[in-house]
């Protein structure tokens, strides 16, 4: 039988970073409250404090292409990306790397012209 240390055990260590993980946001809200000033007025409770009543309703519809167009941006600079590391390590990773690489940016490139065969690229 192995004698383990109390921080060798690794359900010790997440239960651990589980309970600083919902501790240190409770304690810094507490405190927050705590030390901010507290002045009340009617002002402060109505949707804008910049002294205009407001009118009409907030909630107004976009079309949904602009969410699509916004989504899509997203989605390929966030996959470009992954780009720069392989372009760093290049030399050092080899033939196989870049089998790899043409291979995701086929994925994109067909990710792409189906995004512009659905006509999700227009912005009008």
């Amino acid at each position: 039988m192995s004698s383990l240390n109390w921080y060798q055990n690794n359900y010790v260590i997440v239960l651990v970073f589980l309970i600083l993980g919902i501790l240190l946001p409770i304690v810094a809200l507490f405190l927050g409250k705590l030390l901010r000033p507290h002045k009340p007025i009617h002002a402060k409770y109505t949707t804008y404090e910049s002294g205009n009543e407001p009118f009409g309703d907030a909630r107004v519809q976009f079309n949904v292409r602009y969410y699509m167009f916004a989504l899509m941006f997203v989605i390929f600079s966030v996959e470009t990306i992954f780009l720069y590391p392989w372009a760093v390590a290049y030399k050092k990773l080899g033939v196989f790397a870049l089998v790899e690489m043409l291979v995701f940016v086929v994925m994109l490139v067909i990710g792409l012209v189906y995004a512009w065969k659905k006509k999700v690229l227009r912005w009008t």
